[in-house]
């Protein structure tokens, strides 16, 4: 019982620190490049994840798990900071940060292909009640808001949720942050290379918040953030702590509209209460 609520409680604060994530990224992409966005947030934390290996003097990982951490980097390292840094460009924060809510059914079904995990039947119901909310009112505005944010948005959170799955399971052996730390690692070589060659020509124009943006989602986002959300997946249970991500959209509604001043319309406000309601359904079925 006491580990179950220790993994409840840091896959909490994970889901916090991620809040943060898309409107800190609307923020840096009104003055970076999505491109060069992604490849500083990886490659800054990837010399943290670096000096962090070797400070603790940490193993290095056995080869049977080096293609479990290439789906770790390409799914949260790249993929998901890539497509939402692109998806911003078209669709305001508030918005975006509905489609998380279909982060936890998508982290729950790779939870079982990947992680062995076997929610009760019930748990599919309200997963899939909270994911419909969340389809429904992508379908109902998503058209009008633009069809290309709204695709790049599911594509992010399947790529995502492998990569939250794939990570949970690593987890279990090597340590919640250790996991995160060797895959900015594994991509660290690339995402150098690829920050210089989009390297803007001056900075002259980018404004402090979006200095900041770029400062919370490198270490926010991309690292302290994994350390309680790996922790939190590989104790409580990947399917069951992953429905503590329909919590975000609430949170992350509340940062867009008190930080950004961005319209949070009545419907977005339902949609949030309804999935909310589903995390409990779901975390009471969960095993």
């Amino acid at each position: 019982m006491e580990k179950s609520f220790d993994g409840w409680l840091s896959g909490f604060i994970g889901v916090l620190i991620f809040s943060g994530s898309l409107p800190a990224t609307r923020v840096a992409v009104m003055d970076f490049d999505p491109t060069f966005l992604t490849s500083a947030r990886a490659a800054i934390a990837g010399l943290l994840g670096i000096a962090m290996l070797l400070l603790f003097r940490e193993k290095r990982p056995e080869r049977g798990d080096l293609v479990s951490l290439v789906v770790v980097a390409l799914g949260v390292v790249v993929g998901f900071p890539l497509l939402t840094a692109l998806a911003l460009k078209h669709v305001t924060s508030a918005h975006s940060i509905i489609f998380v809510g279909l982060l936890p059914l998508a982290t729950a079904v790779f939870g079982v292909l990947c992680g062995g995990d076997r929610p009760r039947p019930a748990f599919w119901l309200f997963s899939c009640i909270g994911s419909a909310l969340v389809a429904g009112f992508a379908l109902s505005q998503g058209v009008t808001a633009s069809p290309v944010g709204d695709s790049l948005m599911l594509a992010a959170i399947i790529v995502c949720g492998l990569g939250y799955a794939e990570g949970a399971k690593l987890s279990r052996r090597l340590g919640g942050w250790q996991v995160i730390c060797w895959a900015l690692v594994l991509a660290l070589p690339v995402m150098l290379a690829l920050t210089l060659a989009t390297l803007p020509p001056s900075f002259a124009g980018v404004g402090s918040g979006a200095w900041i943006g770029l400062a919370y989602v490198s270490l926010f986002s991309m690292l302290i953030g994994f350390v309680f959300w790996y922790r939190g997946l590989a104790q409580g249970g990947i399917a069951a702590v992953g429905q503590l991500q329909l919590l975000q959209p609430f949170f992350g509604l509340a940062l867009a509209a008190s930080l950004l001043h961005e319209q949070v319309s009545p419907m977005m406000v339902v949609v949030t209460l309804g999935v909310v309601a589903c995390v409990f359904g779901a975390k009471k079925f969960a095993r």
